[in-house]
């Protein structure tokens, strides 16, 4: 029997995001299968060499200390098994990872990743009066994201804050398709396509989030063999840019555009909601696909 623990966040976060769908119904699937599992709080002083195999599902706090969910990641990490490895997980939380993907080939959003005020101010300048999407580089849930007019200065606003976290200002042109909640999201389990979510927009012009708060819509959508193998393809990047081995798990966000074709908004490698409630029979898949990442002898 192995010990198998899904990686959360405390339930104290979880009071404004009740989102994590996918950790109880993983743990029942393990358990079915005689194996010990539990759902872990990555901040809980645990042993974590206690467990064969650790798997990250929705650390959702970590982009607000991310120097400590590193040093987690190096803990646990060296005291057991963690997937995705944390070397892919360090790659994947900076976004500038998205550069990488660029140079091997991966079609993506056109991104300017700004360091200082000067080169923000510069930059927003430049764009005139069209819409740009503010985010930071390290960040997750659409914290410190907005969508303005490259002239208001609240843009100008957010990427000072931005950079006071000692963050990286992302400025990318507004999306009109993104804007009208046509991103997919599309999941591979061991670099296979599952199923795909779409969650519907949520940022609103002007800055903020539609309805004024973080709240996905998720449906379960078709996809075409195009986005399928468009998907495969950022996974083959990811491992080409990292020298690591195919991922346990994946989302990659999509979206196709007019003007830009389609593009990857973001690769999803270490907290992506699942959405199992909605796929309840890939409970099963990633179920298996978990169990046979084991360590040898667990």
């Amino acid at each position: 029997m192995a010990s198998i623990g899904i990686i959360g966040t405390s339930p104290s976060f979880y009071s404004d995001l009740d989102y994590d769908n996918d950790s109880a119904p993983l743990v029942a699937a393990l358990e079915s299968r005689g194996h010990r599992s539990a759902r872990l709080d990555w901040h809980e002083d645990l042993d974590w060499g206690a467990w064969d195999l650790l798997v990250l599902r929705s650390p959702w706090d970590y982009a607000t200390q991310p120097r400590a969910f590193d040093a987690w990641l190096e803990h646990a990490g060296t005291a057991s098994r963690v997937l995705n490895d944390p070397a892919l997980v360090r790659w994947n939380m900076d976004k500038r990872y998205l550069a990488d993907l660029e140079r091997e080939g991966v079609a993506v959003v056109p991104t300017e990743y700004l360091e200082n005020g000067a080169g923000l101010a510069t930059a927003l300048v430049g764009r005139g009066t069209e819409h740009v999407v503010l985010k930071p580089a390290v960040g997750a849930g659409s914290r410190l994201t907005g969508l303005f007019s490259a002239g208001d200065p609240s843009a100008q606003a957010l990427g000072l804050e931005i950079l006071a976290e000692e963050g990286t200002v992302m400025l990318q042109p507004e999306v009109p398709e993104l804007s009208a909640g046509a991103e997919k999201a599309l999941y591979l389990i061991d670099g296979h396509f599952t199923h795909a979510i779409a969650k519907g927009a949520l940022l609103a012009r002007g800055g903020g989030l539609i309805g004024g708060v973080y709240e996905e819509n998720p449906v379960v959508v078709e996809t075409a063999a195009e986005e399928r193998a468009f998907a495969e393809q950022v996974l083959s990047a990811v491992v080409a840019a990292t020298g690591q081995q195919m991922p346990l798990y994946a989302r990659i966000d999509t979206v196709d555009s007019a003007h830009h074709g389609l593009v990857l908004l973001e690769a999803e490698l270490f907290e992506p909601t699942f959405n199992l409630h909605l796929a309840p029979e890939i409970v099963e898949v990633f179920a298996e696909a978990i169990l046979a990442r084991l360590p040898q002898g667990a």
